[in-house]
């Protein structure tokens, strides 16, 4: 990169809201922070999340024990 470019990726935590297969940006950012293990998840590799509880999750296992710990599947 020289001096008359400029890095357009955006910086810090975005701000999302969850749908069914689909997320909407209301502030732009580079990553999401997972509900259950803090773990920063740059939003390329966002693949899990909850809709109904508006919250993102590093992995399926760590989605899916939350689901289990909010009662939303079968222990």
């Amino acid at each position: 990169m020289n001096k008359m470019e400029r890095d357009l990726r955006p910086e810090g935590e975005a701000i999302l809201e969850y749908q069914d297969g689909e997320y909407r940006v209301i502030k732009a950012g580079g990553f999401v922070t997972c509900a259950v293990t803090g773990t920063q998840i740059p939003l390329e590799a966002l693949r899990y999340w909850s809709a109904e509880l508006q919250e993102p999750y590093a992995t399926a296992g760590i989605a899916l024990k939350r689901f289990q710990e909010a009662g939303k599947t079968p222990q």
